[in-house]
């Protein structure tokens, strides 16, 4: 159980210390996403 505890210790630590990665990383896919998503709009018109 304590091997339990201890990874979650450095997964929570990890994400913490790369949070602003991942927030860029997911802005960035959501904002290619949106442009693919316009694209096909117009061009589908």
């Amino acid at each position: 159980m304590a091997l339990v505890v201890q990874g979650y210790r450095g997964l929570s630590l990890m994400v913490g210390l790369n949070s602003d990665r991942l927030f860029s990383v997911g802005t960035t896919i959501a904002g290619l996403l949106a442009g693919a998503f316009i694209g096909t709009m117009i061009l589908g018109l």
